[in-house]
């Protein structure tokens, strides 16, 4: 039984452990799914998880407005990632995808939000470029006013979804001023003439990823998030809400691996008793705990604030994701080594676990980016 004594923490409310406790058995009954088709079986997820109800807290509920609950977006990524890291990234995408219209959208844009709530569209979040990952503000891909229309031409890379999306949210340069300032957002769906997968591409924990291309496509000036210009403050107010979330989901890998390595320990003997009695041994397991729980007071407490009400929680959500990553990268190592040659077996779950942790220190601002985040958000409050 996973240690669930932090939901007793003041960070959270009787509804957020009822979500806790109702996403774990139903996870119990459900994942994983199988992984040999990963486009399949993220389609598979995104059906099942809409149906059940599990994607609401990924958008904005256009029938009751409010603002975006970022201790359920985490409990439920850190509850997923546990059971099934595919499950974790198909939930996750679905708020990343949309979250500049649960945030800018108007009315008639946040019709979308219906669909992907209940697992009827996918969507995808199309911000890097083959030379601007972690620099957004050097962005090339073009977006040109035509009349009524914008036409988009360029290149993405790394979009989640990719290739299986139904909309795309696609920040494009449309040169209201040099850098960050003339990047803007538009809504393009994925049928839209012109666009092309110019490479699916393979990662070490197989996901949807893909390049993609955008040959002169049209999309009506309606398509356009906010303002022209505004694209760079969209992308990091969306940053700022799922960074935390990141890092949720690093903490539930991270459980998982402590989890799977107590009962490895007490199970296991080495030298004529239990492995948990070797003092080496407890010292891993106590380092380990150590690293999930102070990770999740980082991750609940950028959740909270932003909850709480707070425009930006750029400092805490960068450092809950720089820490829960890198430890849960600890962690899941050290799990390894407890495991031994099972740690690293085809198909064992350390060894997925494994796996799926790496990227999580890259994506969404890698971890030497969060460190700069963090020194300029101190430094600035100085």
């Amino acid at each position: 039984m996973p240690d669930r004594s932090f939901l007793n923490w003041p960070f959270f409310e009787n509804r957020h452990r009822e979500l806790a406790e109702q996403l774990d058995a139903w996870c119990a009954k459900n994942l994983p799914v199988a992984h040999d088709d990963v486009d399949a079986a993220c389609r598979e997820l995104v059906v099942k998880l809409g149906k059940d109800g599990w994607l609401k807290p990924t958008a904005l509920d256009t029938d009751n407005p409010g603002p975006l609950d970022v201790r359920a977006l985490c409990i439920t990524r850190e509850t997923l990632a546990r059971h099934d890291g595919l499950a974790d990234f198909a939930f996750a995408m679905q708020g990343l995808g949309t979250g500049a219209l649960s945030l800018f959208g108007t009315p008639e844009q946040q019709r979308w939000l219906a669909k992907t709530r209940a697992g009827k569209a996918i969507s995808a979040f199309a911000l890097s470029e083959p030379r601007s990952g972690s620099d957004v503000a050097n962005m090339e891909m073009a977006a040109t006013r035509d009349g009524d229309d914008y036409v988009l031409s360029g290149e993405k890379t790394w979009i989640s979804n990719g290739g299986i999306a139904d909309l795309y949210i696609v920040f494009a340069r449309t040169g209201e001023a040099p850098g960050a300032k003339g990047l803007s957002a538009f809504i393009v769906p994925a049928d839209t003439n012109g666009i092309a997968i110019a490479e699916r591409l393979e990662v070490i924990a197989p996901h949807p990823l893909a390049r993609l291309s955008f040959d002169n496509i049209r999309v009506p000036a309606s398509a356009l998030i906010g303002r022209p210009g505004d694209g760079f403050r969209i992308a990091m107010s969306v940053l700022d809400v799922f960074r935390s979330t990141v890092g949720a989901a690093a903490l539930g890998f991270a459980r998982r691996a402590l989890d799977e390595s107590i009962k490895r320990v007490a199970e296991r003997k080495l030298f004529g008793a239990a492995m948990a009695e070797l003092q080496m041994v407890q010292g891993h397991i106590a380092d380990m705990a150590l690293d999930v729980d102070a990770a999740a007071l980082l991750v609940y407490r950028a959740a909270w604030t932003k909850d709480m009400g707070a425009a930006r929680v750029t400092r805490e959500a960068a450092m809950a994701k720089l820490f829960a990553t890198d430890k849960a990268q600890e962690v899941i190592d050290k799990a390894v080594q407890l495991h031994g040659g099972d740690g690293v077996r085809k198909g064992h779950i350390i060894e997925s676990l494994y796996r799926e942790i790496r990227a999580l220190r890259i994506y969404e601002g890698a971890s030497d980016v969060q460190k700069v985040v963090i020194a300029r958000q101190v430094m600035g409050a100085a």
